[in-house]
């Protein structure tokens, strides 16, 4: 059988020194920046799904070990590894998965990381359920917990309901972590896409003044140049 000792001595042999040192400076893990000290092995995201495959079978216990890992592709691929047990699992299974995933979102700790996961997992479990605690998760201090509460919302927002995604928003509107600005951009954007163009208007005429510029251009990037333009120059919503 697949070990948890196997999947390590296959990325270890999968590694690429010159390719982590590209993604070091890719995800910002130099001093000071957002994801300083990560550790990457230089491992594709397209290998690491075949291991997913090959791994799937990995017990709980297993993943959690490598969701702890100081190599950022071992975290990623345990977390690939839970969404795809999660979908298989059933109610009891996908509890478990859920509840290991919020005790360890300091560990989910790069916006690729997060962007994996949080919709296939938080997302899906809270679906039918009380999400409240994507409110709690917006006002955590921890950065990843913000993100993950604006990405689980994508999980809603694919099925034309923008409701959370905006709730979500309306919290986050201000806050002054890029790569939180750049989620809820982004996933006004997809708001707009996907769900109702004027839903999302309504939430840019109401607080594209205190939004930063960054959410703003995420926000705005599918309309039409001379509307975009307008935006920038704050001559809409008013």
């Amino acid at each position: 059988m697949a070990s948890l000792s196997s999947l390590r001595s296959e990325m270890k042999f999968l590694s690429d020194p010159v390719r982590a040192q590209h993604l070091q400076r890719f995800f910002k893990t130099g001093k000071g920046e957002y994801a300083e000290g990560d550790k990457m092995m230089g491992i594709t995201v397209p290998v690491q799904r075949t291991l997913v495959r090959k791994y799937l079978g990995l017990s709980l216990q297993d993943v959690a070990k490598i969701l702890k890992s100081q190599w950022h592709e071992e975290r990623l691929t345990a977390l690939l590894i839970l969404v795809k047990q999660f979908q298989k699992g059933n109610d009891e299974q996908q509890k478990e998965i859920f509840e290991l995933y919020l005790k360890n979102t300091r560990f989910i700790n790069n916006w690729d990381l997060v962007d994996a996961s949080a919709e296939y997992i938080v997302g899906a479990w809270l679906e039918d359920r009380d999400k409240g605690l994507l409110i709690d998760l917006a006002h955590s201090e921890l950065l990843w917990d913000r993100r993950i509460a604006m990405l689980a919302s994508f999980c809603y927002i694919k099925k034309g309901n923008p409701e959370w995604a905006l709730k979500i928003a309306e919290i986050l509107v201000s806050d002054q972590q890029d790569l939180i600005q750049k989620a809820v951009g982004w996933m006004l954007r997809e708001v707009g896409k996907r769900c109702s163009p004027g839903a999302e208007e309504a939430f840019l005429e109401k607080h594209f003044r205190k939004m930063p510029r960054t959410m703003l251009r995420y926000a705005i990037e599918r309309f039409e140049e001379p509307k975009r333009l307008k935006w920038l120059r704050g001559e809409c919503g008013v």
